[in-house]
């Protein structure tokens, strides 16, 4: 009998972060420790890994069909070695039909992209949790709309592939106003970048045990502390979405906060 996946959040840090130096050097120390003991935490191996990233968007939600995904190096400025990075996972065409099967099933307009590779957002967290490569890895697309209604109700339509052995993971991040970063980094006259008010109402949210609740505090999530401080644009935000929709009645868990750059980040699982 298959064992019932959790779904699962996890903040991709920025660029290839994982695979370059930082000053200090422990600067994202945390955040990998975190996703190499992601997949001894699991009831068991995946079947396929079901991934949203806060990279890729289309008008209607988008299923990667390519069987052999290259990578998408969608990035600028890093050092020479991180455009050579490998991550060779296969795709996997059928898991693609279901998850479009699902979505429609539930009135979702689908499309499918054979070309599509892997954009930082997938391959860069999953080279350090899974750097075997060797799990079958479907992309799917945020909408354009970016709408929090929707993207909940996406995931609980996806729900059932948790049943078949598919870990949905949602990667983005919980505090993404890159421009007031930099700016702190430069010093800046913003002040603290922190974002700890928005997390510590996001971790509310999510830890509800009311999952009616949930999903209506989540929907309206740009009503709450911080909010549009921590995430200017959501894109980043809404893979949460996604996979705390997948949950169902699972309660969330926070896996991860950490202090990153003068922000708070954080990872979240269902189940």
């Amino acid at each position: 009998m298959t064992e019932r996946q959790p779904t699962v959040f996890v903040p991709h840090g920025g660029g290839p972060c994982f695979f370059m130096d930082w000053n200090p050097p422990d600067t994202w120390d945390r955040h990998r420790r975190f996703l190499e003991a992601l997949p001894a935490s699991l009831p068991a191996k995946p079947k396929a890994l079901l991934v949203i990233s806060g990279h890729w968007e289309e008008r209607v939600f988008t299923v990667q069909t390519n069987p052999a995904p290259p990578l998408l190096f969608d990035y600028q400025g890093f050092p020479p070695h991180t455009y050579q990075l490998t991550w060779p996972a296969p795709g996997d065409p059928t898991l693609a039909a279901r998850a479009s099967e699902l979505l429609n099933g539930a009135g979702f307009e689908t499309r499918a992209d054979a070309t599509r590779g892997f954009d930082h957002g997938v391959f860069v967290p999953l080279k350090v949790a899974f750097p075997e490569a060797d799990i079958p890895t479907v992309q799917l697309s945020l909408r354009d709309d970016l709408d929090a209604e929707a993207h909940l109700a996406a995931g609980r339509a996806l729900a059932p592939l948790r049943d078949e052995g598919v870990l949905i993971i949602g990667s983005g991040n919980t505090y993404h106003n890159m421009s007031k970063m930099m700016r702190a980094m430069r010093g800046g006259p913003d002040g603290p970048v922190n974002g700890g008010d928005f997390d510590r109402w996001l971790t509310g949210a999510v830890t509800h045990e009311d999952p009616g609740a949930r999903r209506a505090m989540l929907a309206a999530w740009d009503r709450a502390p911080g909010a549009r401080d921590a995430n200017p644009r959501e894109e980043h935000l809404i893979p949460l979405h996604v996979v705390a929709g997948a949950a169902l009645a699972d309660r969330g868990e926070k896996t991860l906060e950490d202090h990153v750059l003068g922000a708070v980040e954080s990872a979240f699982r269902f189940g």
